[in-house]
């Protein structure tokens, strides 16, 4: 699966973006896949995971009931859409394909594969 991240920006504390991830490969529609973000001088973090069919999601703590994942797999995407947004939600997002023997619902980004090239957001106080 090769991943392609996009929708990112600048955008003003309280509003929103919606991000998406554009997957290549046949098995996208079976692999369960993440966001992650990165701020500078941090770690990368985890902020939300959907499975295969959709079924299941989790999110970070920092982010849960401001975002939501989401995907159509006839579409081949990801996306995850952003409310709320704050200053400290700024940094670039990066999706990511789940291992395939991972167990779980992972959040370590050791878990995951093909990255994406990530998408900036920036939020203005």
């Amino acid at each position: 699966v090769q991943l392609q991240a996009s929708g990112g920006g600048l955008v003003q504390a309280g509003g929103s973006l919606r991000l998406s991830c554009a997957a290549s490969g046949r098995t996208f529609s079976s692999t369960g896949m993440g966001w992650f973000r990165q701020a500078p001088g941090k770690e990368r973090e985890f902020v939300a995971l959907i499975n295969w069919s959709g079924s299941t999601t989790r999110y970070g703590d920092s982010v849960k009931g401001r975002f939501t994942i989401s995907r159509d797999n006839g579409k081949n995407t990801v996306y995850l859409q952003m409310n709320s947004l704050k200053p400290e939600d700024t940094g670039i997002y990066y999706c990511a394909a789940l291992d395939s023997g991972a167990p779980g619902w992972p959040t370590s980004p050791d878990m995951y594969v093909n990255w994406g090239q990530g998408t900036l957001v920036t939020v203005s106080s």
